[in-house]
């Protein structure tokens, strides 16, 4: 539902208009002049205005300027039954969003507004999920605000996006935001995490399959692609993809076109790509286990995500906006608690950042966050991993244990351990499987 204005000096009409728009669920003010017009414009938020051109005393020209520079500007439409070129031309240039001619059909109009409300609830949208985003995209920093800058820049265009950076980074969050910038946020944005899935499954769930493609495909699967039409594909952890949809991959990217698993005709899709990875891809290219060809296409405009220890100015905005999100207030940060999380390099970035300010917040309960209730400083690990080195040293037996402990620490989810360690929930089967860890029953996901 939007918030309609209706302002036209005959009656008549502004009232059929009233009802129709009304009809469709708007809320509607209808007044019956341009003085009118500016009163209202002052009184409330709008969605969309829908004035006459010639009125007495304020034209439509002055009502569209003065909604145009408001701080949260109304569509609006111009309506007239003494067209001329010039008229148009100026309207346009004043920031109209439409503009209809005496006589016209009341659902040409009543189409028109319902096309503007849909942009602006998409817009509303884009904002809010903008502001949900987690912490990671704070940039109090200079790195991290041309980070920022760059994914601006990048998301007016349908330009494909490489995302790289460590684990951690936040490269999901600034691909989302890329695509709530652009004129695709109306459409969804679908992520692909490649490495979750088995080379099997990745192919049909991209793609999609027919009935009866192989076995256990009862149904016909739209796939990825199909449901991102319009909208953006993300295709996460993209270094881990296979050599076999590589080269499907950069098909698709050449030419927009695919081929469904077990299907004979190509299909069309209008997706914009961003793909995201913490790999070198280039020494991956080197290693000749990523396509060249294939890195090419994707990186037609690569944005860096820094890692924390290199945006250190962006630490302690970055907790204080995890913990306003949870109603926490930033007093409760005390002093030393801020030292300490300033002194620790965040290996595993804003992702480890995060989840020690969660177990701080249960550790603390009620009292203040000190440094007792964070992880230890660099310093601390440095000197660790210093301490277990020496003769006899058993680095499978390490990490071992350390797998173990990620699995234990998380209930047996492998997916949430493989988040806690910094690695692929493929890298974590594949180290369990090589070094004869016992198969932990538990949850994929």
């Amino acid at each position: 539902m939007a918030r309609v204005l209706i302002a036209d000096d005959e009656a008549k009409l502004g009232r059929l208009l009233a009802e129709a728009l009304e009809r469709d669920g708007h809320a509607v003010d209808r007044v019956g002049g341009g003085r009118e017009a500016l009163a209202r414009l002052s009184a409330g938020p709008l969605d969309v205005v829908v004035t006459d051109l010639r009125m007495p005393e304020v034209d439509g020209i002055a009502v569209l300027r003065a909604a145009r520079a408001l701080a949260d500007p109304p569509e609006v439409v111009l309506m007239t039954a003494h067209a001329s070129a010039e008229s148009a031309v100026e309207a346009m240039k004043a920031g109209a969003a439409d503009y209809v001619l005496k006589p016209f059909a009341m659902d040409e109009l009543r189409l028109r507004v319902r096309r503007l409300a849909a942009q602006r609830e998409a817009e509303r949208r884009s904002a809010r999920l903008l502001a949900e985003l987690t912490p990671s995209l704070v940039a109090e920093s200079p790195a991290m605000q041309a980070v920022l800058a760059a994914a601006r820049r990048v998301a007016a265009t349908d330009a494909t996006v490489l995302l790289l950076g460590e684990s951690g980074t936040g490269k999901s969050q600034l691909a989302r935001a890329i695509h709530y910038e652009s004129r695709r946020a109306a459409a969804p944005i679908v992520e692909v995490h490649c490495a979750a899935l088995p080379e099997t499954l990745l192919e049909s769930e991209l793609f999609g399959h027919e009935k009866g493609a192989f076995t256990g495909a009862v149904a016909r699967k739209a796939g990825h692609l199909a449901a991102a039409d319009g909208g953006t594909l993300f295709l996460d952890e993209i270094g881990e993809v296979t050599q076999a949809t590589q080269v499907k991959l950069l098909r698709f990217l050449q030419e927009r076109r695919f081929v469904p698993v077990g299907a004979t005709e190509e299909r069309q899709v209008d997706v914009r790509v961003v793909a995201a990875t913490n790999r070198d891809l280039e020494a991956a290219v080197s290693a000749g286990s990523f396509r060249e060809d294939l890195y090419y296409r994707l990186n037609v405009f690569a944005i860096h995500v820094p890692p924390l220890r290199e945006r250190r100015e962006d630490v302690l905005p970055i907790a204080e906006r995890f913990l306003a999100a949870r109603g926490v207030p930033p007093a409760k940060l005390s002093a030393a608690a801020r030292d300490r999380l300033l002194a620790h390099a965040w290996p595993g970035n804003v992702r480890e950042l995060e989840n020690a300010l969660e177990r701080a917040l249960i550790l603390a309960g009620e009292d203040e966050l000190r440094p007792e209730h964070l992880a230890p400083a660099s310093p601390g690990r440095s000197r660790r991993a210093a301490d277990v080195l020496g003769e006899g040293f058993d680095l499978d037996a390490f990490e071992r244990d350390l797998l173990h402990a990620a699995l234990e620490r998380t209930g047996g989810n492998k997916a949430a351990a493989a988040r806690l360690l910094g690695i692929t929930r493929r890298r974590l089967y594949s180290r369990l499987e090589s070094l004869g860890a016992p198969d932990e029953a538990g949850k994929d996901d």
